[in-house]
């Protein structure tokens, strides 16, 4: 009786087996083409934003992104815009003929003052150094050094400034309202080129 039954037992295992090793197969499978469809979503999206506004109480400063040139970095000053991340920050350092700087979530709290230029989004990534030209109206990423990328970004106003070229990401140029980025470089400043007079970002917006 025990020789009867255990062939087909033994066949039934092997059936169990292999349906079970077909189900993980096509799930992981299932679960790889899911992942693939979301990061497609994600570039897609990313994609379909071409530039941003900066709202300032100075005015008004288009910018087109370099999606090509910075990819990685644009992705990541898209997703803090959509977050609100930069709203109602401030340009915080300002260098007359040379640029104006922002980004620093610190600078919404003018208790932190002495703390502004040292703020982020709480992690770091990689530079993506490209042959843009660092010239008026060029936007980059600030750093404290090589692959220290965060939130923070400055805009050229100085006709061009190659001493920077290979140290920072350019990942956007302004395309419009440079008057108002001129007219926020020649505000009067005071220590560490804090303006004294506050200069805020009070939104950006996606197109």
């Amino acid at each position: 009786m025990i020789k009867e039954f255990r062939m087909p037992f033994i066949v039934a295992l092997i059936l169990v087996a292999t349906a079970l090793g077909l189900w993980w197969y096509f799930a992981d499978g299932a679960k790889e083409m899911k992942q693939a469809i979301e990061e497609n979503d994600a570039a897609r999206t990313v994609q379909e934003w071409e530039g941003a506004t900066l709202k300032t109480n100075y005015g008004s400063i288009q910018i087109a992104f370099l999606h090509d040139k910075a990819p990685k970095t644009v992705a990541n000053f898209i997703a803090l815009a959509e977050n609100g991340f930069f709203d109602g920050t401030k340009f915080h350092r300002v260098i007359e003929d040379f640029m104006i700087q922002g980004g620093d979530p610190l600078s919404k709290d003018d208790a932190k003052q002495d703390f502004w230029g040292t703020g982020g989004p709480g992690y770091q990534f990689g530079d993506e150094i490209n042959d843009e030209k660092f010239a008026r109206g060029a936007v980059a990423m600030a750093n404290s050094g090589p692959d220290t990328n965060g939130s923070q970004f400055f805009i050229i106003t100085a006709k061009e400034t190659p001493w920077l070229q290979g140290k920072h990401t350019i990942f956007a140029k302004v395309t419009g309202g440079l008057d108002a980025a001129l007219a926020i470089s020649h505000v009067d400043v005071g220590d560490r080129d804090i303006p004294k007079v506050s200069v805020v970002l009070e939104r950006v917006i996606l197109k």
